[in-house]
């Protein structure tokens, strides 16, 4: 019974993630359209920075880096903070990612604060970061950024858990090395 558990586990987080482009495979150049938001193209790239500083959580993680983590996780405060300065001057669009972007803050300084060489602590923590930084991201409407909304059944005793990438592959930030290909792409934006 065991082993066809584990079968299945194996099988269950092995999905196949390719995502066919029909320009790819033609031959065609693939024109890549400017990103965009609600927000104003200033606050968009904000919004890109701290994108790239979360990728560097998740990256750690994936990685299982302790201190590459906490590193990372101070550099998406930063980036999310100063985020939040710039959309100070956005009065329609701040009300809407505020408690995006307190819970980021809130949540990577729970990161910063774990003593957890192992990260599956930290990973609780990023879990809720997934969370919030889709959310946020859906309600600025991003557009060709090539942002991948990823899933793990397996994440946290089967219960399953989302995080983001800028890429199709799966590199599972839940499991490192255990199961690094464990997952599938869900939505992109």
């Amino acid at each position: 019974m065991a082993f066809i558990g584990c079968l299945l586990a194996a099988t269950g987080c092995n999905s196949s993630n390719t995502t066919n482009n029909a320009s790819e495979n033609s031959g065609t150049p693939v024109t890549k359209e400017p990103v965009h938001s609600k927000l104003n193209d200033e606050n968009t790239q904000a919004l890109m920075g701290t994108v790239s500083k979360y990728y560097a959580l998740k990256n750690a993680l994936v990685a299982t880096k302790a201190t590459r983590a906490d590193s990372a996780a101070s550099e998406l405060i930063s980036s999310t903070m100063q985020l939040q300065a710039s959309l100070q001057k956005d009065s329609a669009n701040m009300p809407v990612v505020k408690l995006y972007i307190d819970s980021i803050i809130s949540q990577s300084k729970m990161i910063t604060s774990m003593m957890d060489e192992t990260c599956e602590k930290k990973r609780i923590y990023f879990e809720v970061v997934s969370r919030n930084m889709y959310a946020m991201l859906k309600s600025v409407e991003l557009k060709n950024a090539h942002v991948y909304h990823q899933f793990c059944p397996m994440a946290f005793n089967d219960k399953g858990a989302y995080w983001l990438s800028g890429e199709s592959e799966i590199l599972n930030p839940y499991f490192g090395k255990k199961m690094l290909e464990c997952g599938e792409v869900t939505d992109s934006m």
